[in-house]
């Protein structure tokens, strides 16, 4: 029997509607993972009141406590490793290898954050007035409604989630309808780790209810904060209509990452870098490599060479280990990959594969592992002799694409890696320490990688970006507290009698005439 998964309201299931979707699994389209009811915005807005009434309470819980609770969620995630990662694989089709290492992150996150609890410092400020004594306190916003993508349906909402409840937050979640499985089977474990009902809701809805529900929360002031991980087109518009009520929203977008391959490169070093940025996840991360920018003299060796690793990759079943990726998505991903796919033209040579677009009995990939009919496989695609003015340089092409750019000098490759406004993502393959800080001083990306992939994020480095990937919010990391809490400031006067600030200070009287002797 398909189990079905339903919203939460008070900690407590709503009644199942009949507009219900199937999660398939990628890689077996015939294999439903579960059936979701997809709720209406009035369950979104029930979800946000019910949250508004249990925050407060909460926030009352000592942070160290807190801090226990996610203790408690990390040794959970710890116990459950390989069937949440047997999950993840199943429902969004990423290898097994790249599973583990998405609900290692989890681990990771907890283990940083259950020691905040016990760090939410804020600060004692001298004051310019005798007996008196200035403070800052750490209070939390109050209820966080946050909104995140499938294509890791654990890893990234544990950036949000932990931390905001370590905070002492309410949260409502919307999880990505096309990963329910596993959002609810973390959902569960971080209720079981100790959270109070009502303080973390989950709503399953589709894009439009979303937004209409953060509309109707924030119009009745019910929400708080804000925190969208998805397209820079979406997010935008979160952007605005948390800025209509006075919020700044916590936006992690898009990413069309460059990668500058120098003159000087170690290129065996930079090709397993490409593979694995363009390729990895079927190129379904934020942080993929959308463009490689390669200098004029090596153009030909490093895209010989990365033609020989990208043809010789296994693409197939993600559950084989020999597998670099496995299908896309959901059949909604893999529609608007094929649109992409058009914006390759005339002037461009594509190579990487025996074909280009869904791999199948007509259109094969040599060494395909499984049965290509029975899931979303797509070929890769490397796309040469890319222009600045072309789509598919300007755009974010979430899929298994990645356009190829030369340039001659290093002053041309900066200006190259920023000009399609993206700013989340960029690598340098070089050898000279002066070429890696240049590039570093001119990028507008919000992480720089040297001799390493555009993808891979550690649970205590900031990880956001600029421009079109986002409003330069930050998550992971102590940076992350600032999206989750406000600042408080105290003055306590025991002096006995009113001190005005700037009128009744102290004054002091130099002598700023005075010279040395210059003999």
């Amino acid at each position: 029997m398909t189990r079905l998964i339903v919203s939460t309201v008070g900690g407590r299931p709503v009644t199942a509607t009949e507009h219900r979707i199937p999660s398939l699994n990628p890689s077996r389209l015939d294999d439903v993972v579960a059936e979701v009811a997809l709720a209406d915005a009035d369950t979104f807005v029930a979800a946000c009141r019910s949250a508004r009434r249990a925050q407060k309470a909460w926030a009352d819980v000592p942070a160290p406590v807190r801090g226990r609770v996610v203790a408690n969620l990390g040794r959970l995630v710890e116990a459950n490793f390989e069937a949440l990662a047997a999950l993840v694989t199943r429902e969004v089709g990423k290898t097994l290898g790249e599973a583990r290492g998405e609900v290692q992150e989890i681990v990771d996150t907890c283990d940083f954050f259950l020691g905040e609890g016990r760090r939410l410092y804020g600060q004692t400020v001298p004051s310019e007035m005798p007996d008196k004594q200035l403070f800052t306190f750490r209070v939390p916003v109050g209820v966080a409604a946050i909104v995140t993508a499938g294509n890791f349906p654990v890893a990234v909402p544990s950036w949000y989630l932990v931390p905001a409840l370590l905070c002492g937050n309410a949260v409502v979640w919307k999880p990505a309808e096309y990963a329910a499985g596993c959002a609810e089977a973390f959902a569960e474990l971080i209720r079981r780790a100790g959270v109070p009902e009502g303080v973390f809701e989950v709503v399953y809805c589709d894009g439009p209810t979303t937004y209409a529900g953060l509309e109707s929360g924030l119009r009745e002031q019910l929400i708080d904060k804000v925190g969208f991980t998805g397209s820079s087109e979406v997010g935008a518009r979160i952007g605005e209509l948390a800025g209509r009520h006075l919020q700044s929203a916590c936006l992690e977008l898009g990413g069309k990452n460059p990668m500058v391959i120098t003159e000087d490169a170690d290129l065996d070093l930079a090709v397993h870098g490409a593979l694995f940025a363009g390729f990895g996840t079927a190129g379904q991360r934020c942080t993929s490599l959308g463009t490689l920018i390669v200098h004029d003299s090596v153009l030909d060796e490093f895209t010989r060479r990365l033609e020989d690793a990208v043809q010789g990759a296994v693409v197939g079943d993600p559950a084989d280990a020999s597998v670099l990726y496995g299908p896309l998505m959901s059949e909604r991903f893999a529609e608007r990959y094929e649109g992409y796919l058009e914006w390759i033209e005339d002037h461009h040579r594509v190579s990487g594969s025996s074909g280009v677009g869904r791999i199948t009995a007509d259109n094969p990939r040599a060494g395909f592992v499984g049965d290509p009919a029975a899931g979303l496989f797509y070929h890769p695609v490397l796309v040469h002799g890319v222009r600045p003015e072309d789509k598919v340089f300007q755009q974010e092409t979430f899929g298994p694409l990645v356009g190829v750019v030369r340039y001659s000098a290093l002053e041309e490759a900066i200006e190259l890696a920023d000009a399609p406004g993206y700013g989340l993502s960029a690598a340098i393959y070089t050898t000279d320490p002066r070429k890696a800080f240049t590039f570093r001083r001119g990028t507008r990306a919000g992480m720089v990688s040297i001799n390493n992939s555009t993808s891979g994020a550690e649970a205590h480095l900031p990880f956001g970006g600029n421009g079109r990937s986002g409003n330069g919010s930050r998550q992971s990391g102590v940076w992350v507290l600032d999206q989750f809490t406000r600042w408080q400031s105290m003055n306590w006067d025991y002096s006995g009698r009113l001190q005005r600030a700037q009128m009744d200070t102290l004054t002091i009287s130099p002598d700023l005439d005075y010279r040395l002797d210059s003999d």
